[in-house]
Protein backbone atom coordinates (compact mmCIF):
# COMPACT_ATOMS: atom_id res chain seq x y z
CA UNK A 1 0.00 0.00 0.00
CA UNK A 2 1.44 3.25 -1.29
CA UNK A 3 1.88 6.46 1.10
CA UNK A 4 -0.49 8.35 -1.14
CA UNK A 5 -3.34 5.87 0.21
CA UNK A 6 -2.62 6.55 4.45
CA UNK A 7 -2.47 10.57 2.73
CA UNK A 8 -5.98 9.87 1.61
CA UNK A 9 -7.39 8.35 4.74
CA UNK A 10 -6.15 11.00 6.88
CA UNK A 11 -7.77 13.72 4.68
CA UNK A 12 -10.76 12.68 6.01
CA UNK A 13 -10.01 13.17 9.60
CA UNK A 14 -7.64 15.94 9.80
CA UNK A 15 -7.36 19.50 7.83
CA UNK A 16 -3.63 19.37 7.27
CA UNK A 17 -0.92 16.54 6.12
CA UNK A 18 2.50 16.73 5.82
CA UNK A 19 4.82 14.74 3.88
CA UNK A 20 8.47 15.16 5.22
CA UNK A 21 10.88 17.19 2.69
CA UNK A 22 7.77 17.57 0.52
CA UNK A 23 5.12 19.39 1.43
CA UNK A 24 1.75 19.55 3.02
CA UNK A 25 -1.78 19.31 2.01
CA UNK A 26 -4.05 21.74 3.55
CA UNK A 27 -8.08 21.19 2.88
CA UNK A 28 -10.33 24.08 3.09
CA UNK A 29 -14.06 23.64 4.26
CA UNK A 30 -16.36 25.14 1.45
CA UNK A 31 -20.16 25.46 2.16
CA UNK A 32 -22.70 24.22 -0.84
CA UNK A 33 -23.43 26.13 -3.70
CA UNK A 34 -25.65 26.30 -6.80
CA UNK A 35 -24.69 26.66 -10.70
CA UNK A 36 -27.33 29.18 -11.82
CA UNK A 37 -26.33 28.22 -15.57
CA UNK A 38 -25.91 24.53 -15.40
CA UNK A 39 -28.36 23.88 -12.59
CA UNK A 40 -25.95 22.00 -10.35
CA UNK A 41 -26.13 21.64 -6.88
CA UNK A 42 -22.78 21.12 -5.15
CA UNK A 43 -23.06 20.12 -1.40
CA UNK A 44 -20.33 21.29 0.78
CA UNK A 45 -16.92 19.80 0.73
CA UNK A 46 -13.35 20.03 1.41
CA UNK A 47 -11.23 22.06 -0.81
CA UNK A 48 -7.45 20.39 -1.28
CA UNK A 49 -4.82 22.82 -1.96
CA UNK A 50 -0.43 22.22 -1.12
CA UNK A 51 1.92 24.32 0.61
CA UNK A 52 5.64 23.79 -0.05
CA UNK A 53 6.80 25.23 2.91
CA UNK A 54 5.01 22.57 5.41
CA UNK A 55 8.13 20.46 5.17
CA UNK A 56 8.51 19.93 8.60
CA UNK A 57 7.69 15.95 9.93
CA UNK A 58 4.89 16.10 12.51
CA UNK A 59 5.02 12.44 12.88
CA UNK A 60 1.29 12.07 11.66
CA UNK A 61 1.52 10.45 8.38
CA UNK A 62 4.79 8.09 10.22
CA UNK A 63 2.90 7.30 12.92
CA UNK A 64 -0.16 6.36 10.87
CA UNK A 65 1.95 4.12 8.12
CA UNK A 66 3.91 2.27 11.37
CA UNK A 67 0.50 1.47 13.00
CA UNK A 68 -0.98 0.62 10.19
CA UNK A 69 1.83 -1.79 9.08
CA UNK A 70 3.05 -3.05 12.03
CA UNK A 71 6.81 -1.74 11.76
CA UNK A 72 8.59 0.86 13.69
CA UNK A 73 8.46 4.59 13.63
CA UNK A 74 11.52 4.76 11.91
CA UNK A 75 11.21 1.86 9.27
CA UNK A 76 7.65 4.28 8.11
CA UNK A 77 10.01 7.33 8.40
CA UNK A 78 12.36 5.64 5.86
CA UNK A 79 9.52 4.47 3.85
CA UNK A 80 7.88 7.95 3.57
CA UNK A 81 11.36 9.05 2.79
CA UNK A 82 11.90 6.46 -0.44
CA UNK A 83 8.66 7.87 -1.93
CA UNK A 84 9.98 11.19 -2.10
CA UNK A 85 12.97 10.47 -3.59
CA UNK A 86 10.94 9.01 -6.65
CA UNK A 87 8.55 11.87 -6.77
CA UNK A 88 11.28 14.40 -7.12
CA UNK A 89 13.17 12.38 -9.84
CA UNK A 90 9.64 11.72 -11.45
CA UNK A 91 8.53 15.37 -11.52
CA UNK A 92 11.54 16.44 -13.21
CA UNK A 93 10.75 15.16 -16.28
CA UNK A 94 6.96 14.79 -16.18
CA UNK A 95 3.86 15.27 -14.22
CA UNK A 96 3.26 12.81 -10.90
CA UNK A 97 -0.16 11.92 -10.24
CA UNK A 98 -1.15 10.67 -7.25
CA UNK A 99 -4.71 9.08 -7.08
CA UNK A 100 -8.04 10.67 -6.01
CA UNK A 101 -6.07 13.57 -4.41
CA UNK A 102 -4.41 15.49 -7.18
CA UNK A 103 -1.11 15.90 -9.77
CA UNK A 104 1.74 17.74 -9.84
CA UNK A 105 4.14 19.43 -12.57
CA UNK A 106 7.16 21.46 -12.79
CA UNK A 107 6.42 25.02 -14.41
CA UNK A 108 8.57 27.14 -16.39
CA UNK A 109 10.18 28.81 -13.33
CA UNK A 110 10.95 25.60 -11.94
CA UNK A 111 8.06 25.72 -9.17
CA UNK A 112 5.90 23.32 -8.37
CA UNK A 113 2.37 23.14 -9.19
CA UNK A 114 -0.54 21.28 -7.38
CA UNK A 115 -3.36 20.99 -9.50
CA UNK A 116 -6.71 19.43 -6.96
CA UNK A 117 -8.58 16.22 -8.02
CA UNK A 118 -12.34 17.00 -7.03
CA UNK A 119 -13.31 13.59 -7.59
CA UNK A 120 -13.06 13.04 -3.74
CA UNK A 121 -15.10 15.10 -1.01
CA UNK A 122 -13.27 14.23 1.65
CA UNK A 123 -15.48 16.23 4.41
CA UNK A 124 -17.38 13.05 6.29
CA UNK A 125 -20.48 14.67 6.98
CA UNK A 126 -21.11 15.12 3.10
CA UNK A 127 -20.47 11.48 2.72
CA UNK A 128 -22.30 10.07 -0.16
CA UNK A 129 -23.67 13.12 -1.65
CA UNK A 130 -22.60 14.33 -5.41
CA UNK A 131 -23.41 16.74 -7.36
CA UNK A 132 -27.07 17.30 -8.39
CA UNK A 133 -28.22 18.54 -11.65
CA UNK A 134 -31.94 19.78 -12.02
CA UNK A 135 -34.27 20.39 -14.97
CA UNK A 136 -34.81 23.78 -15.98
CA UNK A 137 -38.42 25.18 -13.99
CA UNK A 138 -40.20 27.27 -16.64
CA UNK A 139 -42.66 30.02 -15.14
CA UNK A 140 -45.84 30.58 -16.83
CA UNK A 141 -46.72 33.83 -17.48
CA UNK A 142 -50.35 32.83 -17.09
CA UNK A 143 -52.11 35.69 -14.65
CA UNK A 144 -53.92 34.12 -12.02
CA UNK A 145 -57.61 35.12 -11.62
CA UNK A 146 -58.54 36.05 -7.99
CA UNK A 147 -62.04 34.67 -7.34
CA UNK A 148 -64.69 36.87 -6.29
CA UNK A 149 -65.49 36.79 -2.55
CA UNK A 150 -69.68 35.66 -1.68
CA UNK A 151 -71.27 38.62 -0.09
CA UNK A 152 -73.45 37.18 2.83
CA UNK A 153 -76.59 38.69 2.48
CA UNK A 154 -78.50 39.12 6.05
CA UNK A 155 -82.29 38.62 6.16
CA UNK A 156 -83.87 41.77 7.57
CA UNK A 157 -86.61 41.14 9.90
CA UNK A 158 -89.86 42.96 9.74
CA UNK A 159 -90.19 45.72 12.52
CA UNK A 160 -93.66 44.34 13.24
CA UNK A 161 -92.43 40.56 14.00
CA UNK A 162 -89.72 42.47 16.82
CA UNK A 163 -92.42 43.56 18.54
CA UNK A 164 -94.54 40.82 18.35
CA UNK A 165 -91.91 38.40 19.90
CA UNK A 166 -90.99 41.41 22.53
CA UNK A 167 -94.62 40.94 23.81
CA UNK A 168 -94.64 37.31 23.64
CA UNK A 169 -91.66 37.44 26.28
CA UNK A 170 -93.44 40.05 28.27
CA UNK A 171 -96.43 38.16 28.44
CA UNK A 172 -95.03 34.95 29.59
CA UNK A 173 -92.83 36.29 32.10
CA UNK A 174 -95.78 37.84 33.30
CA UNK A 175 -97.96 34.52 33.31
CA UNK A 176 -94.65 33.41 35.05
CA UNK A 177 -94.44 35.07 37.82
CA UNK A 178 -98.50 35.62 38.97
CA UNK A 179 -98.37 31.81 38.59
CA UNK A 180 -95.22 31.64 41.00
CA UNK A 181 -97.32 34.28 43.15
CA UNK A 182 -100.01 32.26 43.44
CA UNK A 183 -98.48 29.36 44.60
CA UNK A 184 -96.48 30.71 46.85
CA UNK A 185 -100.13 32.41 48.45
CA UNK A 186 -101.30 29.15 48.61
CA UNK A 187 -98.51 27.63 50.67
CA UNK A 188 -98.75 30.47 52.73
CA UNK A 189 -102.29 29.87 53.42
CA UNK A 190 -102.12 25.89 53.57
CA UNK A 191 -99.45 26.59 56.22
CA UNK A 192 -101.62 28.62 58.34
CA UNK A 193 -104.58 26.80 58.26
CA UNK A 194 -102.48 23.44 59.31
CA UNK A 195 -100.78 25.41 62.18
CA UNK A 196 -104.03 26.22 63.30
CA UNK A 197 -105.17 22.99 63.24
CA UNK A 198 -102.32 21.66 65.14
CA UNK A 199 -103.17 24.35 68.14
CA UNK A 200 -106.53 23.07 68.55
CA UNK A 201 -105.59 19.29 68.10
CA UNK A 202 -105.00 18.55 71.41
CA UNK A 203 -108.33 19.72 72.95
CA UNK A 204 -109.96 19.51 69.59
CA UNK A 205 -113.55 19.11 69.77
CA UNK A 206 -116.52 18.37 67.61
CA UNK A 207 -120.42 19.36 67.81
CA UNK A 208 -121.94 17.87 65.65
CA UNK A 209 -125.44 20.41 64.93
CA UNK A 210 -127.36 17.80 62.96
CA UNK A 211 -126.71 14.21 63.74
CA UNK A 212 -127.95 11.60 60.90
CA UNK A 213 -131.12 9.84 62.44
CA UNK A 214 -130.86 6.24 63.66
CA UNK A 215 -133.01 3.44 63.46
CA UNK A 216 -133.73 1.80 66.52
CA UNK A 217 -133.64 -2.23 66.38
CA UNK A 218 -134.86 -4.31 68.84
CA UNK A 219 -131.55 -6.58 68.89
CA UNK A 220 -129.59 -7.76 71.76
CA UNK A 221 -127.32 -4.98 73.23
CA UNK A 222 -124.57 -7.06 74.59
CA UNK A 223 -123.97 -8.10 70.60
CA UNK A 224 -124.63 -4.79 68.89
CA UNK A 225 -121.44 -1.97 69.98
CA UNK A 226 -122.52 1.20 71.18
CA UNK A 227 -122.42 3.92 68.44
CA UNK A 228 -123.08 7.08 70.63
CA UNK A 229 -120.54 8.62 72.19
CA UNK A 230 -119.70 11.89 73.83
CA UNK A 231 -116.32 13.06 73.20
CA UNK A 232 -114.12 14.83 75.41
CA UNK A 233 -111.32 15.15 73.31
CA UNK A 234 -108.48 13.65 70.69
CA UNK A 235 -105.12 13.74 71.55
CA UNK A 236 -101.62 13.14 70.07
CA UNK A 237 -100.01 11.44 72.29
CA UNK A 238 -101.30 8.39 73.59
CA UNK A 239 -99.68 9.19 77.25
CA UNK A 240 -102.04 12.06 77.36
CA UNK A 241 -105.02 10.54 76.56
CA UNK A 242 -104.59 8.12 79.09
CA UNK A 243 -104.19 11.03 81.91
CA UNK A 244 -107.82 12.74 80.24
CA UNK A 245 -109.41 9.09 80.90
CA UNK A 246 -108.27 8.88 84.43
CA UNK A 247 -108.61 12.63 85.16
CA UNK A 248 -112.42 12.04 84.31
CA UNK A 249 -113.07 8.97 85.99
CA UNK A 250 -111.83 10.48 89.68
CA UNK A 251 -114.62 13.04 88.47
CA UNK A 252 -117.00 10.27 88.32
CA UNK A 253 -117.46 9.48 84.46
CA UNK A 254 -117.09 6.02 82.85
CA UNK A 255 -114.28 7.83 80.62
CA UNK A 256 -112.86 5.18 77.83
CA UNK A 257 -110.21 6.01 74.87
CA UNK A 258 -112.26 4.99 71.69
CA UNK A 259 -109.27 4.52 68.97
CA UNK A 260 -108.04 7.26 66.34
CA UNK A 261 -109.33 8.93 63.58
CA UNK A 262 -108.52 9.65 60.16
CA UNK A 263 -105.78 12.12 61.68
CA UNK A 264 -104.34 10.24 64.09
CA UNK A 265 -105.37 11.63 67.69
CA UNK A 266 -106.49 8.93 70.02
CA UNK A 267 -110.44 9.90 70.88
CA UNK A 268 -111.42 10.12 74.62
CA UNK A 269 -115.01 9.38 75.14
CA UNK A 270 -117.04 10.46 78.84
CA UNK A 271 -119.74 7.35 77.90
CA UNK A 272 -121.08 5.53 75.23
CA UNK A 273 -124.49 4.92 74.87
CA UNK A 274 -127.06 2.39 72.57
CA UNK A 275 -129.44 5.02 72.12
CA UNK A 276 -128.85 8.63 70.14
CA UNK A 277 -131.80 10.36 73.24
CA UNK A 278 -129.30 8.81 76.01
CA UNK A 279 -126.66 10.21 74.13
CA UNK A 280 -127.91 13.73 74.16
CA UNK A 281 -128.53 13.76 77.39
CA UNK A 282 -125.78 12.84 78.60
CA UNK A 283 -123.96 15.29 76.32
CA UNK A 284 -126.27 18.18 78.07
CA UNK A 285 -125.77 17.56 81.49
CA UNK A 286 -121.57 17.42 80.66
CA UNK A 287 -121.79 20.48 79.03
CA UNK A 288 -122.94 22.24 82.33
CA UNK A 289 -120.79 20.88 85.33
CA UNK A 290 -117.60 19.82 82.79
CA UNK A 291 -117.27 21.05 79.29
CA UNK A 292 -118.83 23.06 77.18
CA UNK A 293 -116.40 21.56 74.64
CA UNK A 294 -117.98 18.33 74.75
CA UNK A 295 -119.66 16.86 71.70
CA UNK A 296 -121.14 13.84 69.94
CA UNK A 297 -119.59 11.07 67.70
CA UNK A 298 -122.08 8.78 66.26
CA UNK A 299 -119.32 5.57 65.30
CA UNK A 300 -119.47 2.00 65.66
CA UNK A 301 -115.81 1.17 67.03
CA UNK A 302 -115.53 -2.91 66.91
Amino acid sequence: MGIEDYIKDLLYRYDCVIIPNFGGFVTNRVSAKIHEDSNTFYPPTKQVGFNVNLIHNDGLLANYIASSENISFDQATSKIKGTVSEWNKLIKTTSLPIKNIGSFSMNEKNQLIFNPSNKTNYLKSSFGLTPTQSSVVVRSDQKIIPLNPIKKTQRKVPVFIKYAATVAVLLSLSYVGWTGYENKQEQLNFAKDQKKLEEKIQTATFIIENPLATIELNVNKEEVPKSFHVIAGAFQFVENAHKKVDQLNSKGFNATILGTNKWGLTQVAYASFYKKSDAFKSLSDIRKVDSKDAWLLVKKFQ
